[in-house]
């Protein structure tokens, strides 16, 4: 069975090697193009197209997924199928061009968390399971037939990071089951339900970042969680702007505070009132500076 492999980070590479490990005739690679990045903007490869060159597979980067002459380049792969994973929006004039279809796999439980940040909202959301999906792509994002799922807990100290990795690797696991059952003709097609009590997972913006110190203390906490270390929640002490990466519940102090005021020895602790306690910052990155523990930043630094 011909296979073409679409995907562009870290997430994707997992998958495209699992592939190639167990024998996949993986006859192409699309990704993203080259960009510029760093300091010195060099153009820089997705780590998808890394691994495909490293394996010796034909890459294609198309701009527009339209383009007339990537579509003629991927249509003359003749592929049966094609596997997306962490990939951009596809037309379906590129969905539905191979003969058995295009199947994608989600970081979430479908029909929960559809949406372009699945595993972030599900630890924001205080989550204790989540898991994988593999799916038919059809018109209407994330709501395609599904294939398979599997199930990961969610561990009370686990961040966006923690979690990505395992999906990354029980993904991957997922994407082999789903290829060798297409294969064989022997897979299930359930539709997904389009009603009922559905979580979203749009995608998260600057804005979003934000931390609301209004709200419950284990609700804060999970919005860190959720959001470290990628793209990370914010919040402004003294009129600076600090990225937080990682925060622990507090002890009740006698200090009385407003949600969001501080409360400080500028040496060891950084504590911040939220709706019903206080919540110790560990992790933080001030503006033009490397991201440090607490103690670590009053080393240099006062508040």
């Amino acid at each position: 069975m011909r296979i073409i492999f679409m995907g562009t980070p870290d997430f994707a590479v997992a998958s495209l090697q699992r592939l190639l490990t167990d024998g996949c005739e993986v006859v192409a690679v699309v990704t993203a193009p080259d960009r510029p990045s760093g300091r010195g903007q060099q153009l820089t490869e997705s780590p998808v197209k890394k691994a495909a060159v490293a394996a010796g597979l034909p890459v294609l980067q198309p701009e527009k997924l339209r383009d007339p002459v990537f579509l003629e380049t991927l249509a003359g792969y003749k592929a049966d199928l094609q596997v997306v994973v962490a990939f951009r929006m596809l037309p379906e004039v590129v969905w539905d061009m191979p003969t058995i279809g295009t199947f994608n796999l989600h970081a979430s439980l479908l029909p929960q968390y559809r949406g372009a940040a699945p595993i972030n909202w599900a630890i924001i959301n205080g989550e204790t399971e989540t898991g994988v999906t593999t799916f038919f792509i059809e018109k209407e994002i994330d709501t395609g037939q599904m294939i398979f799922q599997e199930t990961e807990s969610i561990h009370p100290d686990d961040t966006a990071g923690t979690l990505h990795d395992r999906l990354m690797v029980r993904g991957a696991d997922l994407v082999l089951k789903t290829v060798r059952a297409i294969e064989s003709g022997r897979y299930p097609r359930v539709p997904q339900p389009m009603s009922g009590d559905l979580k979203a997972a749009p995608k998260i913006h600057r804005e979003t970042g934000e931390i609301n110190w209004h709200r419950p203390t284990e609700a804060v906490r999970n919005f860190v969680r959720g959001m470290s270390p990628h793209p990370t929640a914010w919040t402004h002490i003294n009129g600076k702007m600090f990225k937080i990466y990682a925060v622990s519940p507090a002890e009740q102090s006698d200090f009385k505070a407003e949600p969001g005021e501080v409360h400080t020895d500028n040496k060891r602790f950084l504590r911040v009132k939220t709706q019903d306690g206080w919540l110790s910052i560990d992790e933080l990155q001030a503006e033009g500076k490397r991201k440090m523990t607490t103690e670590e930043y009053f080393r240099g630094n006062k508040l």
